[in-house]
Formats: C-alpha cells, sequence, structure tokens
C-alpha cells in the first residue's frame, strides 16, 4: 500500500509517498482503508521537529523514529481486531489515530465513530484534531455557556473555523478576528462581530468577554490578560508558526504567573482524543450546527504541497487531503 514517511526533519520536501505492508488489525482496534484525511499544525512540527516538544516523546532528537505521520482519518473499516464489537466492515467511520496518510491504517476502536451521512469524505476527515481542540477549549477550559461573550482569535483558520460555530451552538454571543480576506467567510459561519485583525485589537475599546480563544498563538498574553473581564477565561489553543521551545516556555510560565494575579485565568492546553467528544461532534454536525469547511484539497502524491500550503497560515478553513476518496 501508498504510505507517507519522512526520514530525516526538514520542510515538506523530506516527505515521501513509498510502498510499505498493509496493517493488521490487533485487539481493540479497526482497520481502515482511508478516504482522506487533512493537514493540521502539529503535522507540520511534526514533520520540522520544531519545536525540539515536537521531536520528543516517541521519537528522536536528531532523526525521526517513527517516520509515519497524519492525525485525522475519514473512511470504511475493512476488518476488526480481537475484542471489537462496536464496528463492523463496511462501516463508513471518521476520528482521529496516528499514521492516517496511507492507505490503510490501524485504528484503536474507540478513535472511530460513525460517519454522517450528510458529509463528503474530505469534510469528515478533516473534523478530529481541529474541532476537538475547539470543542475541549470552549467546553472545558473556557466553559462556554449561554450568553456569554466569546472572542475567536484566528477565526478563518482550521480550529478557529470550526471554534465559532462550536461557540454558537453553546449559545455564546461570538466577536472574531481574522484576515480582511477571510471576513465574509467568518461571518458565514455565524460570528455576530467580525475584525480585521490587521486594523483593530479587539482587546480595546471592547466590553470584557468572558470567554477568550486563540486559535493560533494570534495574541500576546498581555492582550489575552486585557481581553477577558475580572473572573474570565483566556484559552490558548496554539503557540503560532515558527515557534521555538523557550517561547513555549516563557508562554506556560506567564500564563500561570498571570493566572495567579487574580481572578482572571489563562490556559495552555492540548486536546486529546475521546470516543466521547467524536460523539459530541457527530451530534454537531448532524445537528447543522457544525461544518467542515475545505478551502482546498490534494491528493496523496501531492502531500509536500498541501503541507507547504497549511503552514503559510492563509487557508480558510482546513486543507484536505485525499487518499481513498
Amino acid at each position: 500500500m501508498q504510505a507517507v514517511q519522512f526520514h530525516r526533519y526538514g520542510a515538506p520536501d523530506v516527505l515521501e509517498v513509498v510502498e510499505v505492508p498493509p496493517p493488521s488489525p490487533g485487539p481493540g482496534q479497526a482497520l481502515v482503508r482511508v478516504m482522506a484525511s487533512s493537514v493540521n499544525p502539529a503535522d507540520w512540527h511534526t514533520i520540522r521537529g520544531e519545536p525540539l516538544i515536537a521531536r520528543l516523546p516517541a521519537r528522536a532528537l536528531r532523526r525521526p523514529k517513527d517516520p509515519a505521520v497524519g492525525a485525522d482519518v475519514a473512511g470504511v473499516v475493512e476488518a476488526v481486531g480481537e475484542g471489537v464489537t462496536s464496528l463492523r466492515p463496511g462501516d463508513e467511520v471518521f476520528g482521529m489515530s496516528v499514521h492516517t496518510w496511507a492507505e490503510l491504517v490501524a485504528v484503536k476502536a474507540e478513535g472511530l465513530v460513525p460517519k454522517p451521512a450528510g458529509l463528503s469524505w474530505e469534510e469528515a476527515g478533516s473534523v478530529g484534531v481541529a474541532a476537538l481542540t475547539a470543542l475541549q477549549g470552549l467546553r472545558d477550559k473556557g466553559r462556554v455557556g449561554a450568553g456569554q461573550r466569546v472572542l475567536v482569535s484566528g477565526a478563518g483558520g482550521g480550529v478557529g473555523h470550526f471554534a465559532v460555530q462550536i461557540a454558537k451552538a453553546l449559545g455564546a454571543h461570538v466577536t472574531a478576528t481574522t484576515s480582511a480576506a477571510n471576513i465574509e467567510f467568518v461571518r458565514s459561519l455565524g460570528a455576530d462581530v467580525v475584525l480585521d485583525y490587521a486594523t483593530t485589537d479587539p482587546t480595546r475599546g471592547h466590553p470584557g468577554f468572558d470567554v477568550s480563544f486563540d486559535a493560533g498563538g494570534w495574541l500576546s498574553l498581555r492582550q489575552q490578560w486585557r481581553a477577558i473581564r475580572p473572573g474570565g477565561v483566556a484559552v490558548l489553543a496554539g503557540a503560532g508558526p515558527r515557534v521555538n521551545l523557550p517561547a513555549i516556555a516563557g508562554r506556560i510560565l506567564g500564563a500561570r504567573l498571570l493566572s495567579a494575579m487574580g481572578s482572571r485565568r489563562l490556559v495552555v492546553y492540548l486536546a486529546r482524543r475521546t470516543q466521547d467528544d467524536l460523539q459530541e461532534l457527530r451530534r454537531l454536525i448532524e445537528l447543522g450546527q457544525l461544518r467542515p469547511a475545505i478551502e482546498r484539497r490534494y491528493p496523496l502524491a501531492e502531500i509536500r504541497d498541501a503541507v507547504r500550503y497549511q503552514e503559510t497560515g492563509h487557508a480558510a478553513g482546513k486543507v484536505a487531503v485525499l487518499i481513498g476518496a
């Protein structure tokens, strides 16, 4: 089967589409024929090995021990391993796993849920990482509820465009920042107020927000602190492009120090895969409250171009990777 691998850290040119033996499902796993996936910032951080923390713990500092990459998945179950009763061959599924830029992948059963009938393969393959990040950041870290005022920074990107829709589904009034080119796109997602980040600082001249959700390191810690009212929460869902280890450490330490100074809280977190949350995303999709937006689609053979484009930070929504679709 074909799969994407990389054997040294670097620019997307290190990626290769190679022939490898197909995997077999182990206990608790399902073998999925992958129809589509997508590119996330975590993918290119892993490929570049930047910051250094991206090389740990499963990968080596000098060169990757694990050459496979990819996290989002949508496809058809081909076989199931011992103990799997929730899935059957022929089931159409989506979710989150590892090594998903391949024609076949063995996935833990709890990482898969049924694909909503109204979703295309590339849409389903673009949900996992980004939508889980938005859901867990807003619902669990921010505790967003009806009537709250929420600021979403970086609202035009992969995580950000999900965050706008999820905040609205939770009943919030949403102010969103994005580039001038993406203002109409973000408005179409349901944002109540859309601001051009290049000309307007949303942390000045606006009422204090209950929750500030930063989808990619767009605001400084000072701006995050200024954005939220006393008792509010700033949720930091990404550190930004070309970030280094000292910057990440400084951001985490700074968030903790500022949180200790008063009633405002700054939270840094990483999303985690849970089947309950994948099911919640499926529910929101089926209710029409959540839908992936895809700007560009690339076949597996053009994975280098897909990663290059996602790295620019200019994609409106997601960059999809078509594999079997």
